[in-house]
């Protein structure tokens, strides 16, 4: 395995996905991990990720310095280049002219890093420090226009940095100097694929829950599904899967869960009424992150209480993605919290249920794939994201039933275009958002003022950054007239046309 150690970078999770793309599994760890756990790990080689920090920064994250002893191959990336001069004893300096973007490096020196990449070629630079004086026996490799010392190395030691990101696709070759690292330095071998942990999960889940009972929260989404699909191989009939109508779901969800999962895989499905529980502890909230919080702690109280119903009952799965934990600062460095997630940010401190994530070391394209090998059905298995909090978050202020009827429509309405035209299924979500804000309108040559519907849809590859769809707008507009026309109370729909970041892909 590959470890990256984060430094709060919001380009982290783009390294980790490259690597496993090689077949090569990779584990991101905060920065200041024990060093007697990295050595549990027995990790090939090592990637200091980048930071928004300064390594001359008083408060500057740094990490165990035994790392640079372990005899094994370490990459520093942006950031990471910069604390491997100072550890060293070079000096950074903050740069004259900051290089953001688009950048021409030129390979000075041969190295093994840059194996049969040209000797000029692109990158994407985003720093405004620099490397002034090169540490003892270390030499550089690459330089730009503006940068003496865009690469390093210390080559005896196999201790790499490079100013630029090799894991975004703008820097051309970016991926050959990963699989140079990864493959010609660290000797890696191609042993990780979807196969092989699905079998491993299936040992883990069995040796860690033996004869007991297992519930697991069904939502009818791709990760609940895998993970409900994953126990079940593994368990059988030893688990129990819970679906909660919270009254937060869209249209139908639950017949739709019950022909699926009930009928068809003849899954052991609890459904639960509990729309006026929800909606009451929602009363009056409006801080989307409250709003995260009450429905994370009372899907504990429904699980609990109906766990006590079912004999035997010690664990609860849930479908906890790897973008989940990093998005709520689980594995991350110093980087801010961008908002918490129903499955990491809701468990109360003392839960009288054992967790079991299976799912929470993959992205959702590798869930995806697991769906298919696990034999779910397509409509599961290409099913757009939806987040566990449900229409709360796209909700925009109180959450109340006649709210969320609108929004439900709305959203309904939306989906049956996107998939009449295609583009469902080529877009990584698209949804409805109804805003707290009423707009004046003509209907039926009457004035009106009524709510205004905000349509989201975007493409991504793993949620973490994603662009909005450049929608063809005969197809926007069939969706504006039959929010408008079918949706009593909406008299406005707009589109929005922001990519993340800055935004996040939900309003909320």
């Amino acid at each position: 395995m590959i470890l990256i150690l984060d430094f709060g970078s919001q380009y982290t999770h783009l390294i980790a996905r490259k690597i496993r793309e090689m077949n090569v599994f990779c584990e991101v760890l905060p920065y200041n991990t024990d060093i007697s756990e990295i050595l549990r790990k027995e990790p090939e080689g090592i990637v200091l990720s980048g930071s928004p920090a300064s390594v001359f920064s008083g408060n500057a994250p740094t990490c165990d310095s035994y790392l640079f002893n372990m005899g094994i191959p370490i990459l520093g990336i942006c950031y990471g280049m910069q604390l491997i001069a100072k550890v060293f004893g070079g000096e950074v300096v903050k740069g004259i002219l900051c290089e953001y973007g688009k950048s021409e490096i030129f390979a000075s020196r041969k190295s093994m890093l840059f194996d049969k990449c040209p000797k000029t070629f692109n990158v994407w630079m985003s720093h405004s420090d620099r490397i002034k004086t090169l540490p003892k026996k270390f030499e550089t490799i690459a330089k730009t226009e503006n940068i003496s010392c865009a690469a390093l190395a210390n080559m005896d030691k196999k201790i790499y940095g490079v100013q630029f990101h090799p894991e975004v696709v703008h820097t051309e070759f970016g991926k050959k100097i990963l699989e140079n690292f990864v493959f010609k330095l660290c000797k890696a071998k191609k042993t990780w694929n979807l196969k092989s942990f699905l079998k491993n999960q299936i040992l883990e889940i069995q040796k860690q829950v033996k004869n007991s009972t297992v519930i697991c929260g069904l939502s009818g989404g791709v990760d609940s599904s895998v993970t409900a699909m994953l126990l079940k191989k593994a368990i059988g009939k030893n688990l129990v899967a819970i679906f909660v109508d919270n009254g937060l779901l869209r249209k139908e969800e639950s017949q739709r869960v019950k022909t699926i999962f009930a009928k068809k895989f003849r899954l052991n499905i609890h459904f639960v009424d509990a729309k006026n529980i929800f909606l009451e502890k929602l009363k009056g909230v409006v801080n989307p992150e409250k709003k995260r919080k009450i429905i994370g702690r009372e899907f504990i109280n429904v699980f609990e209480k109906e766990a006590k119903k079912i004999k035997g009952v010690k664990f609860l799965a849930q479908g906890t993605l790897y973008p989940d934990l990093i998005e709520s600062c689980s594995v991350k460095g110093p980087s801010s919290i961008i908002k918490s997630h129903h499955n990491v940010g809701g468990l109360p401190e003392k839960m009288e249920l054992e967790l079991i994530e299976p799912l929470k070391f993959l992205f959702k394209d590798e869930v995806r794939i697991l769906a298919k090998d696990l034999g779910l059905p397509e409509e599961i298995i290409f099913r757009q994201p939806f987040p566990g909090p449900g229409l709360a978050i796209r909700v925009i202020g109180e959450v109340t039933k006649e709210r969320l009827k609108i929004l439900r429509d709305a959203d309904y309405i939306l989906i049956d275009e996107m998939k009449k035209s295609g583009f469902y299924y080529k877009v990584w979500q698209s949804f409805a958002i109804l805003i707290p804000v009423k707009t004046v309108g003509v209907m039926g040559d009457r004035r009106t003022y009524e709510n205004v519907v905000a349509i989201r849809i975007v493409e991504s590859t793993d949620g973490m950054t994603a662009n909005f769809t450049e929608i063809p707008y005969k197809i926007l507009e069939k969706i504006s007239i039959r929010i408008v026309n079918e949706v009593k109370g909406v008299n406005r729909v707009v589109y929005d046309i922001t990519s993340k970041p800055p935004a996040t892909i939900e309003w909320e």
